[in-house]
C-alpha cells in the first residue's frame, strides 16, 4: 500500500496518516525527517542536503528525490508508506512516478482532504499544545477538561506555535493553490484520486478513508 495523502496545511493529514500507520503498519515518510536521517547517517545525498543547509540554501528537487528513493529502499517500507508532504508539485510528482516506475512500483492511491478555507483558519488560529508532553487543545473545540491544566500529564504549561494565526494561515493556503493543488487533478487524471470530507469528525475521515484503502 503506497499513498499520498493531499490537502491543504491543517487538513488534518497528519492526524489521519499516523491512524493509518497505527493500523496498517507501514511508515510515514515526511521530507524533513528523511533529510534530517539522510544527514546523520553520513550517506552521500545527505552530505550533499547537508553541505546546501549549512549554507542557506534550498535542498533542490533532484536532491530530495534522491533521498526519497534511497529512503523507500529501506525494509521497513517492503509493505509500503505514507508520503507526507511530497511531493508538493508537478515536478516532483512527475519526478516520483518515474522514481516509482524505476523500482517496479506505482502509487496505490492518492487521498484527498477536501476542507473549507475559513475553518481551516478558525482551526489552526484556535490550536495550542501542552508545553510538556505535546497534547493537541483547541480553544472552542477541545479545551482541557480542567481549565489550564493538560489532561494527559497533568502540566499547566500550554504554548502557540508561532505560524498558528490567521494572517500566516492565510499565506500558506495561498502557496498551497498556487503550488500544490494542482496534484489534484493530475492524480485524477490517473485514476488515483479518492476525496474525503475533511470537515468532518476526525473518526468520521478516519472512517471513509478505512472504506478506501480496504478497497485496495
Amino acid at each position: 500500500m503506497r499513498l499520498i495523502l493531499l490537502g491543504p496545511p491543517g487538513a488534518g493529514k497528519g492526524t489521519q496518516a499516523q491512524r493509518i500507520v497505527e493500523k496498517y503498519g507501514i511508515p510515514q515518510l515526511s521530507t524533513g525527517d528523511m533529510l534530517r536521517a539522510a544527514v546523520h547517517a553520513g550517506t552521500e545525498v545527505g552530505k550533499r542536503a547537508d553541505a546546501l543547509m549549512k549554507a542557506g540554501k534550498l535542498v533542490p528537487d533532484e536532491v530530495v528525490n534522491a533521498i526519497v528513493s534511497e529512503r523507500i529502499d529501506q525494509p521497513d517500507c517492503a509493505n509500503g508508506f505514507i508520503l507526507d508532504g511530497f511531493p508538493r508539485t508537478l515536478i516532483q510528482a512527475d519526478a516520483t512516478e518515474a522514481m516509482l516506475r524505476a523500482k517496479g512500483l506505482d502509487l496505490s492511491v492518492v487521498i484527498e482532504l477536501k476542507v473549507n478555507d475559513d475553518e481551516l483558519i478558525r482551526r489552526v488560529a484556535g490550536r495550542y499544545s501542552c508545553a510538556q508532553c505535546g497534547s493537541v487543545y483547541h480553544d472552542t473545540d477541545k479545551a482541557p477538561e480542567s481549565e489550564g491544566v493538560c489532561d494527559k500529564c497533568g502540566s499547566t504549561h500550554f504554548k502557540r506555535r508561532p505560524d498558528d494565526n490567521p494572517e500566516t494561515m492565510t499565506a500558506r493556503l495561498q502557496v498551497y493553490y498556487k503550488e500544490t493543488s494542482p496534484l489534484i487533478g493530475y492524480y485524477y487524471a490517473k485514476g488515483k484520486l479518492k476525496s474525503v470530507d475533511g470537515m468532518a469528525d476526525i473518526d468520521r475521515v478516519t472512517g471513509e478513508v478505512d472504506t478506501i484503502l480496504s478497497k485496495l
